[in-house]
């Protein structure tokens, strides 16, 4: 059936609300898995159940295997956004509310900005990307400070740091995601990542002795309710909601759900998840989505790539 101008909106609004909705509450599923399921464990059996039903999927629509080249690309960048990404994100979350994780993932576009600065050399540092930066950093450092006083606890130290190297990380990958070889197809590209982000946080979870701490059994259904939200939700129907969005829409308007996911985050992990929402988490959170908003609306920049674009999602 042919599109008409009312079902093209209807699906352009549900598509939004799928990423702006779903990856945000996204991070609150997480710190719920996290609680009784090993972290890194956690983040395997998702990609892995999301990517290999992916993949699987592609293959029997006849979509062409990545080539060995391909593979080899998939992997590296597998290594950089799933275990030293998203392998964060899920550890961190032991200790950092998942609100405020989200607002330190939102800080990707400003490593992603230095990257292309000082690496790439694919941009120039204006005053207007001086000013994001710093704001940005700004916001980070209101976050974490211990000398501030403004009233709620600073994040966890060691949380702090696994999640700014995690979206140092991301925004590292998704520079490379330009220089290697990958698949035509965004989706198969998506689908084999976290595929062979599945097996390598898994092979994670074993060096670290995650299988041995693991009891299915003991494991409650919310948990299991968590994860199942995660690999359907969060990774499947969210990514195919962005992969629609990206044909019909700008990149610009696309884009909004890096600035629009932490202030949602922020909302469920403080009326659902028990999380405090004080003045540093209010300040913090400003500086960055400021910072975020600057960087991803400059118009000298170079579009600043979206967590799926060659990948999968946002942070979450």
């Amino acid at each position: 059936m042919e599109d008409t101008p009312y079902r093209r909106t209807w699906k352009t609004l549900l598509a939004f609300a799928i990423i702006y909705f779903v990856w945000g509450s996204t991070f609150l599923a997480i710190r719920v898995g996290v609680r009784e399921v090993p972290p890194f464990l956690l983040a395997a059996l998702r990609f892995l159940a999301a990517g290999g039903v992916m993949y699987g999927w592609l293959l029997a629509r006849g979509e062409r295997s990545p080539t060995a080249r391909q593979w080899m690309s998939i992997f590296v960048l597998a290594i950089l956004i799933f275990v030293l990404d998203y392998g964060m994100v899920f550890w961190a979350e032991q200790w950092v509310p998942s609100g405020l994780t989200a607002v330190m993932m939102a800080t990707i576009p400003v490593f992603l900005a230095l990257s292309e600065i000082t690496l790439l050399r694919t941009q120039k540092l204006t005053g207007r990307l001086s000013f994001a930066l710093l704001v940005g950093i700004g916001g980070v450092a209101v976050l974490v400070s211990r000398s501030l006083n403004l009233g709620d606890e600073p994040i966890d130290a060691k949380g702090a740091l696994a999640l700014l190297v995690g979206a140092m990380s991301w925004s590292f990958g998704s520079a490379l995601t330009r220089r290697l070889p990958l698949p035509a197809s965004k989706v198969m590209s998506s689908g084999t990542q976290m595929l062979a982000g599945g097996i390598l946080l898994a092979a994670t979870a074993a060096a670290l002795g995650e299988f041995h701490n693991f009891h299915p059994l003991m494991v409650s259904g919310g948990a299991w309710l968590a994860l199942a939200y995660l690999i359907v939700a969060g990774s499947i129907v969210a990514f195919t909601a962005y992969v629609w969005l990206i044909h019909h829409e700008s990149p610009t308007k696309v884009g909004t759900y890096a600035y629009v996911n932490p202030v949602i985050a922020v909302l469920l992990g403080y009326f659902f998840g028990g999380e405090a929402l004080g003045l540093r988490t209010i300040i913090g959170t400003l500086f960055v989505l400021v910072s975020v908003v600057v960087i991803t609306t400059t118009p000298a920049a170079k579009p600043v790539k979206a967590r799926s674009a060659g990948t999968t999602e946002s942070g979450g």
